[in-house]
């Protein structure tokens, strides 16, 4: 009404249909369309054949016009022209610059385009326009695209959907290492460094042979980057870092030399300079500090670069010191730059961008070639079959040549009809008979038909063979790759220097003792174990972290970041990863789920884990399991872990791994249950057994009673033993030793499969035993509850009492939670601090 009251009145169309959608809702959905777009079709490389949209287009164009290294040359405008006229809808310029970087031999460590004409030089000069350049694919280009035509790729429309475009090349090697690639998307970018093709290869069949073959194995081959414009690397820590971890950076410097002229002067040589170095730019840039006094001792400078190779001659004054000179080139200059590397790729056929370590690259890698080989041996399969079954007919026909011929010359336009009817062939057999040469009823080429018959049989064979038997495919993979390391391999260029004092990736982690918190759900996290402060007995203790509903934490212990951290698991397997490789999280945060850290199988749980340094020479396990069977195991027994896990121990079937326990040979193991039992007995008892076995019994239980926990004794040590209401009491060790009670009287540990002492005087009021561990006045004990809280408090403060009593009240909790593991930690010195603490419990004991 107000409208119309102003004299403005809507326009409307019979046909119009007006959509409102809120403008931050609709940004937010293009930004994202348009993020999403930048980052799948224009600037990440595809893990499988290293390309960007572009390069794969550039490449394919010419493949279809047949433009071969064996080939000659055409335009680039020809090649340009096609590309965007076929698959690429842009700019003629991006297409062509992508085109003039295939071909750099500065820029490629192996150039997929031959170039005919200027394409730039390391000098900064631009490539002459497309009408003056010619281009064709390089010879190793072939390899790239090699089997494309057999089916061995998915396919989709182009923009105008008047063609097909491969998803992704063959890439029947491993261009995304071998080549590199840079680029920047939306949020993210890649920079992943050349390497030498030879070693590529080497490490790729090395990982196809073992694929449990961690970084060190796989460093043995591929060295580090292999750039085309070579240098000298500094260092390896870079290197190791970057494949380890997806991320790292290394130092290149230009090669130099130093070389003496007339009367004793000094000048120095470059004959290499770091990747993407402009040289041109670097000469004026020493220049210019040389002009503005940044950069002294130098009386000339000049570029005799020519087609015998780089040079660059830097002369110094009489009284210049060349190290000094260097260092200061060094420093200020390109003379050594930083490369950042980021093995950042799409994977799952170009749907999400990945960092990715060297390992997961060629496991990626090896799963493309091994799809590629399969689905090539079924197209070859199905063609031999329709060859085969052509030549069925064939055969049929000279056997009965007279009778063909008959039918043939009787029939007016129902030939094929009556072959097939008389000879019980198909369509296709019938009119290969009628399009049958006269010439091939000559006995040689009867022959011919029938020696090419057989010859496909047995190809047949070898097919089905081939894809039935995953050893034959891996070994037909790795002959395909050796051929072509031996055909297009060379020397590597880049060298790497030793630095003195280098850091490798553990020592860029700040190593500090951590607490590593697992949930019931199976979320870990490590945190520093200064987090908690030492509070009275009796306080409520602090949020450990924030749990989900139905979750609560429960296993924790302390390590250092730098220890390896065994994890066994219920179903008796173990696995092993660096401290520093557990993420680190906030107190409050929930932490990653375990199973993003080491493959665990359906219904599989962290039940213990254990910290060291090495794996030692007479250190044992020993395992205890929730049935009250003991094992006793070498670590070296579990020295070469799999990433896929091991098995430590044989469980029955409705049995599971409780505790695990590092021992040295000689210790006494105590072991209880949730009635409050105890036994404790010589680890000598116990046989040393392998990976499979499924041990002895421990403990004799009594029904419905099972075991909660197990620890090593201490002669220093007490029995901390902790209820599932908080309660609990230390015990000396002695008490649960064979024999009755009395002062200075030598007493032995009980027989390994009894019954066992009582160990707690169990009420309704305490609730059953939840966990044990043995501790000493030196010791700060962490009591955990289900509902996510911890408590740190000092051994010392908890009182001693016999073992068949209550204890007192360590632990306030809820009416629903309830305790369900302790662990021990060192001493905190701040234990006198009043932080978080609340008014202690008087002692309740009951005798």
């Amino acid at each position: 009404m107000a409208r119309k009251e102003n004299n403005q009145e809507d326009i409307r169309f019979p046909d119009q249909k007006i959509v409102v959608s809120p403008l931050e809702e609709e940004m937010q959905n293009s930004y994202i369309d348009y993020a999403m777009s930048v980052i799948v079709s224009r600037a990440l490389p595809d893990v499988r054949d290293g390309l960007k949209p572009v390069h794969r287009r550039i490449l394919y164009s010419m493949y279809e016009d047949n433009l071969t290294n064996d080939k000659p040359f055409r335009k680039s405008a020809t090649a340009v022209g096609n590309v965007l006229g076929r698959y690429h809808p842009h700019g003629d310029a991006s297409v062509y610059d992508a085109l003039v970087r295939l071909a750099q031999d500065f820029s490629m460590r192996y150039t997929l385009v031959d170039g005919h004409g200027n394409f730039g030089s390391i000098d900064g000069d631009p490539p002459a326009a497309y009408r003056y350049t010619e281009a064709r694919m390089s010879k190793i280009s072939n390899e790239l695209l090699r089997d494309i035509e057999k089916e061995t790729v998915d396919w989709d429309p182009n923009f105008d959907e008047q063609r097909k475009e491969p998803r992704v090349l063959p890439s029947r090697f491993p261009n995304l290492l071998v080549n590199g690639s840079s680029g920047i998307a939306v949020g993210m970018t890649t920079n992943i460094p050349p390497h030498n093709l030879r070693e590529v290869i080497d490490a790729t069949i090395c990982v196809i042979r073992n694929e449990d073959a961690d970084l060190d194995e796989i460093m043995e081959y591929i060295k580090g980057p292999d750039f085309p414009t070579k240098g000298i690397i500094m260092g390896r820590a870079g290197i190791r870092a970057a494949y380890a971890t997806g991320r790292g950076r290394i130092h290149v410097r230009a090669r130099t030399e130093l070389e003496e002229f007339s009367q004793g002067r000094t000048r120095i040589i470059v004959t290499e300079l770091p990747y993407m170095v402009n040289k041109a730019r670097l000469i004026e840039s020493i220049a210019d500090q040389v002009k503005n006094k940044k950069i002294e001792g130098i009386s000339a400078l000049r570029d005799e670069t020519d087609r015998d190779g780089m040079r660059v001659v830097i002369e110094l004054k009489r009284d210049a010191n060349p190290q000094v000179v260097l260092n200061r080139l060094y420093a200020s200059t390109q003379f050594q730059t930083t490369f950042a590397i980021v093995l950042l790729a799409l994977v799952d056929n170009q749907t999400q961008p990945k960092v990715l370590t060297l390992k997961q690259i060629l496991d990626e890698y090896i799963v493309f070639q091994r799809e590629i080989i399969r689905r090539r041996t079924e197209y070859d399969l199905k063609k031999a079959r329709e060859r085969a079954h052509i030549l069925e007919g064939l055969r049929i026909a000279v056997d009965n040549i007279d009778e063909v011929i008959r039918i043939i010359r009787t029939s007016y336009n129902d030939a094929r009809e009556r072959l097939m009817e008389r000879f019980n062939l198909s369509e296709i057999q019938a009119q290969a008979i009628l399009e049958m040469q006269l010439r091939r009823l000559q006995g040689l080429e009867r022959e011919k038909i029938e020696s090419e018959y057989q010859e496909l049989m047995e190809k047949i064979a070898y097919f089905l063979r081939l894809l039935s038997d995953e050893e034959l495919l891996k070994s037909v993979l790795v002959e395909e790759l050796t051929e072509i390391r031996e055909k297009y391999g060379d020397d590597r260029h880049t060298e790497i220097a030793l630095v003195e004092d280098e850091i490798d990736i553990e020592d860029l982690i700040d190593e500090e003792e951590c607490v590593y918190t697992l949930t019931h759900a199976g979320y870990i996290k490590r945190m520093p174990a200064n987090t908690y402060k030492a509070q009275r007995r009796g306080g409520r203790g602090i949020t450990a972290m924030t749990t989900r509903e139905e979750d609560y934490v429960e296993t924790v212990f302390t390590a250092s970041t730098h220890d390896y951290i065994l994890f066994f698991t219920n179903f008796g397997r173990a696995y092993r990863k660096k401290g520093y490789l557990i993420p680190e999280s906030g107190r409050q945060a929930k932490g990653t789920n375990i199973v993003n850290i080491i493959p665990l199988q359906v219904g599989e749980k962290v039940s213990a884990m254990i910290h060291m340094r090495d794996f030692e020479e007479e250190v044992y396990f020993v395992m205890v399991t929730r049935g009250g069977t003991v094992k006793r195991m070498a670590m070296t027994a579990l020295k070469n872990i799999r990433n896929v896990g091991i098995r430590a121990i044989t469980l029955d079937e409705d049995d599971e791994l409780i505790s695990v326990r590092e021992t040295d040979g000689s210790q006494k193991i105590l072991i209880a249950t949730h009635d409050g039992m105890a036994i404790c007995f010589c680890e000598t008892d116990l046989r040393p057994m392998g990976r499979m076995a499924s041990g002895v019994r421990g403990i004799r239980l009594r029904k419905g009673d099972y075991c909660v926990g197990a620890a090593r004794t201490r002669d220093s040590g007490s029995v901390l033993t902790v209820t599932e209401k908080g309660y609990g009491k230390r015990t000396p060790i002695e008490e649960y030793l064979r024999g009755v009670v009395c002062e200075g009287a030598e007493r032995e540990a009980q027989n390994r499969g009894g019954l066992g002492l009582k160990n707690y005087n169990i009420t309704e009021k305490t609730g059953k035993v939840a966990d044990v561990k043995i501790v000493d006045d030196s010791d700060d004990i962490l009591i955990i509850s289900d509902d996510g809280t911890i408590i740190r408090m000092a051994a010392a403060d908890i009182s001693t009492y016999s073992r068949a009593t209550q204890g007192v009240k360590l632990m306030r909790i809820g009416e629903d939670a309830r305790v369900i593991s302790i662990a021990r930690t060192e001493k905190d010195e701040d234990i006198g601090e009043k932080d978080n603490e609340s008014e202690a419990i008087p002692d309740e004991t009951e005798e």
